[in-house]
């Protein structure tokens, strides 16, 4: 009889462990709480090993078919001039593809032979001795041999198995902001990049993003119209084209709101029950985060398709993500000043940087270290 397994999340990691938790031969039940998939978000990049495990999902033409081909973004001053360049390399990786439709592709070459539910989520959650019986908010229960939550740095099914995630959550002093609109500038495949103090806006050829620093912001994730407020406030009087974006912004329909911040957790799983993703390391802008956690859902499935004993599987994934997830917490710790410095002193002191950073021997290395969060992990040939 199969092993059924419950996945928490349909965005990226969830769809990822169900793919490969299918091919060994388990029976996957993904739900979401969200009534339909996700539009929008950032765009995600892919590195490294990172690709090889889209080549081996067979997926990897489909993204490069929606991959945003971002070349080099500018920073300019408050008249357009150009103050300094970063390689698309930097920005885009060798793959990089909006969120949405990333989530739309994984769905796809998912949907046959998974079980989607949306519009419900997990309550309640109760190991036996065989299994682990689910509470949904539905309130239907059902029973599966093994739960794994995929849903996101505000995990339900992390606050279940560990407390409140206040706990594990560390604040990194900025917001994002961001939406897929008109191509006002007429960019192609490129980006413009312009801050003021504790501010940044970001245009490209398929969106717009905002940065601002803040403090922690009490609002209602699900209320989007309270998240334009917020950015619209944030933003009203800064210079450049930034007037003309905020028009846009209230008829967006694919609205990307979240703090940068991260997860640190001691341990990923309890019992039958792990975390996958950025429910479980959540690293923020920079961190690779999307790419480590496909990563992940592959190492994840392999072990627990491999090993005799789950708790051993489950030991053996921390074993192998954790020194990537460390990587990627560093790389993104300093996400927020980089994207919205605090002071004009601030904002000269990093176009100062991009323009060393980016420069001869110094940009190859650089780009050598962006690889190591998905390099570090041996992808083993699981059976």
């Amino acid at each position: 009889m199969k092993k059924r397994v419950l996945i928490s999340g349909a965005s990226v990691a969830g769809p990822s462990v169900a793919y490969w938790l299918h091919r060994y031969g388990f029976e996957t039940t993904v739900v979401e709480r969200a009534p339909e998939l996700r539009p929008g978000g950032s765009a995600v990049d892919f590195r490294g090993a990172q690709v090889e495990i889209l080549r081996q999902m067979g997926v990897l033409d489909e993204i490069k078919a929606h991959e945003t081909g971002m070349g080099e973004v500018t920073v300019v001053d408050r008249d357009g001039q150009p103050l300094a360049k970063m390689p698309g390399e930097f920005m885009s990786g060798e793959v990089e593809i909006m969120r949405g439709d990333l989530a739309r592709v994984l769905y796809d070459a998912t949907r046959e032979n998974t079980e989607y539910i949306f519009g419900d989520r997990i309550t309640g959650l109760t190991e036996t001795a065989t299994g682990v019986d689910v509470t949904f908010a539905s309130g239907e229960d059902r029973t599966f041999d093994f739960v794994i939550g995929a849903d996101g740095a505000h995990s339900g099914v992390r606050e279940l198995l560990f407390g409140p995630e206040e706990q594990f959550a560390t604040h990194g002093g900025c917001y994002l902001a961001g939406y897929s609109g008109t191509n006002r500038l007429g960019l192609d495949r490129t980006g413009v990049w312009y801050n003021e103090p504790g501010r940044g806006v970001m245009v490209t050829s398929y969106g717009v993003g905002f940065a601002f620093a803040s403090d922690v912001l009490t609002y209602d994730r699900q209320d989007v119209e309270q998240q334009k407020k917020i950015v619209h406030e944030r933003f009203v009087d800064v210079g450049w084209k930034t007037p003309e974006l905020l028009e846009d912004l209230y008829d967006a329909n694919d609205l990307y709101f979240a703090a940068i911040g991260q997860i640190h957790l001691d341990r990923w799983h309890q019992g039958r029950v792990a975390l996958v993703g950025d429910a479980a390391w959540s690293a923020g802008p920079g961190g690779s985060g999307t790419g480590t956690a496909m990563l992940g859902a592959y190492v994840l499935a392999g072990e627990l398709a491999t090993q005799a004993d789950h708790r051993e599987a489950f030991a053996e994934f921390e074993r192998q993500l954790r020194p990537s997830a460390k990587i990627g917490h560093g790389q993104a710790k300093r996400a927020g000043s980089f994207l919205a410095p605090g002071s004009r002193s601030a904002i000269w002191q990093r176009n100062l940087m991009c323009k060393v950073m980016f420069a001869g021997p110094i940009g190859a290395w650089f780009n050598k270290v962006t690889m190591r969060s998905s390099d570090i992990v041996t992808l083993k040939k699981y059976a």
